[in-house]
């Protein structure tokens, strides 16, 4: 029935929306550090089989140029849920931990709040790693970890930011603390684990990090733990529109499939891809016992390329290759950081069996809800979200072609995408990570510019043949930093002239800022 209600009055108030349709569940899958070359509907030569994502795919679109807008996890996590790029907040490179504050600020919209607003319910089950306020004992001075106050509840987390319910770990599988957390408070018998040494001894696999951790909690059984809390929510929103978000801490290391499928695989980081596909045969598993199959739109995704742990070497040796035939892997500005698998089904509406080549980005969800509501944002609201329903639904997506797409790289350097155009802003990359297939490009090259449609691997720089190109985006890129925003509407706030505020690379577009 509230289901039936929200669509008479979505036709009410918006006689023009895309076609006349009840709204769909939603489902949003995050995978943490998976390149395009690790799903089979990518890379059918590849070595690790993904049919539960390959069913998304052959029931849906796969997306051909979708990017996260950051190489690392964190600042994609934010852009996800805000509609905007994370450089524009404090957090100009690298990522959070796990006891850090949070980088949502209160008045942000989420994809969550807006949709709590439609009458949905909301959750997020896995890795949040956005920070959340933390209480300490009394008289710590310093903040340290170690003086949390494991009784308090803990503020400003998902339930705090537009997510009626949430299961999950803080932050990577890596950090403290070692334990899940339920809505507001931590679970479990709480320990204190000196340094790594510590977390060796309780039986992390390493790399990992001390601090707290719950006795009952192990590694190993995380997937598990959040594919049946997500299964079980599902289950009890039959009678209610839902979103899920369930952003994943795998296959990112330290790499623990659980028992069920270790030796499954070419290698330990294969084992935990193919965990990574059954978590999603799960949740579609869940939609059809439940007869929601055909009201939700499920997306899966990733928020950056794969990372170093794959065992590169070894991968390329027996033919697999995590970026495909793209540079670069996670951290860096290369299509191999930022370029991820993207699959999205809609029983209906997303034609089954269709690829998609427009650009999209993973800024995007927020205005692409919004466009399904027929709702217009404020202009404070998803400054860099662009919907793409046009394009589930087999059309173009209008003005892609001057939309400009920025990346970020771990150490926080930019590269820009307008068209068929790429600028980087670093020849190396803009990190210290690199794929041991790729030739190197000369390290005293200021910019490296390509076509990136004829040349997706980025193997011919074209910055000396196209001088006025790159001033231009250099151009477009002063332009969205100073104005807070790379979609129509009113400039809002920018700190690129902050004392203080470091942006590495920010010198070369210097002149069209000031």
């Amino acid at each position: 029935m509230m289901r039936l209600i929200l669509f008479c009055l979505i036709l009410v108030t918006y006689p023009n929306i895309v076609e006349a349709t009840p709204t769909p569940n939603i489902i949003y899958i995050l995978a943490d550090d998976m390149g395009p070359g690790d799903v089979s509907a990518y890379n059918p030569e590849g070595r690790i089989p993904t049919p539960n994502i390959d069913r998304i795919a052959v029931e849906g679109i796969t997306f051909t140029d979708a990017h996260s807008n950051s190489s690392v996890c964190t600042p994609t996590r934010y852009g996800i849920l805000t509609g905007r790029y994370a450089w524009r907040t404090e957090l100009k490179s690298r990522v959070l931990n796990g006891h850090s504050p949070p980088l949502i600020k209160k008045d942000r919209l989420t994809v969550g709040e807006f949709l709590q607003d439609q009458g949905y319910r909301t959750a997020c089950i896995g890795k949040w790693h956005l920070g959340m306020d933390w209480a300490y004992q009394e008289g710590s001075a310093d903040k340290k970890d170690s003086d949390v106050d494991l009784q308090a509840d803990i503020q400003n987390g998902p339930v705090d930011r537009g997510f009626d319910y949430y299961f999950g770990i803080s932050a990577s599988l890596n950090m403290s603390p070692h334990a899940y957390i339920r809505n507001k408070r931590i679970v479990g018998t709480l320990e204190y684990l000196k340094g790594k040494q510590g977390a060796t001894d309780r039986g992390f696999t390493q790399p990992s990090n001390g601090g707290w951790a719950a006795k009952e909690y192990v590694q190993q059984n995380v997937l598990k733990d959040l594919a049946g809390e997500a299964c079980k929510w599902i289950e009890e929103q039959k009678e209610n529109p839902f979103f899920v978000y369930i952003p994943l801490p795998s296959p990112h290391s330290p790499i623990v499939p659980s028992e069920k499928f270790q030796g499954k695989g070419v290698n330990t980081y294969a084992d935990f891809c193919l965990e990574t596909d059954w978590l999603v045969g799960e949740v579609l598993r869940a939609l059809d016992d439940n007869q929601l199959t055909e009201d939700t739109l499920i997306i899966f995704t990733a928020d950056n390329g794969s990372a170093k742990f794959v065992d590169w070497d070894f991968m390329h040796e027996i033919g697999h290759y995590p970026s495909l035939h793209y540079r670069g892997m996670k951290g860096t500005l290369w299509e191999g950081g930022h370029r991820v698998p993207f699959v999205l089904r809609w029983p209906g509406k997303a034609e089954a069996g269709s690829k998609c080549e427009q650009a999209i980005c993973t800024t995007d969800l927020l205005a692409t809800c919004a466009e399904l509501f027929g709702v217009s944002l404020a202009d404070n609201q998803g400054e860099d979200s662009y919907s793409f329903l046009p394009a589930i639904m087999g059309k173009p997506i209008p003005n892609l072609s001057g939309r400009v797409i920025t990346h970020h790289s771990d150490a926080g350097v930019f590269a820009i995408r307008q068209g068929n155009w790429k600028l980087m802003l670093d020849a190396r990359g803009g990190s210290q990570r690199w794929n041991p297939k790729d030739e190197r490009f000369d390290k005293n090259n200021e910019v490296l510019l390509f076509d990136i449609v004829r040349d997706p691997s980025e193997r011919t720089n074209l910055a000396d043949q196209s001088p006025e190109i790159v001033e231009n985006l250099k151009r477009e890129l002063a332009h969205i930093i100073k104005t807070g925003r790379s979609t129509k509407g009113a400039s809002q706030l920018s700190d690129y002239n902050e004392e203080g505020v470091e942006w590495p690379q920010i010198e070369s577009v210097r002149k069209y800022l000031d």
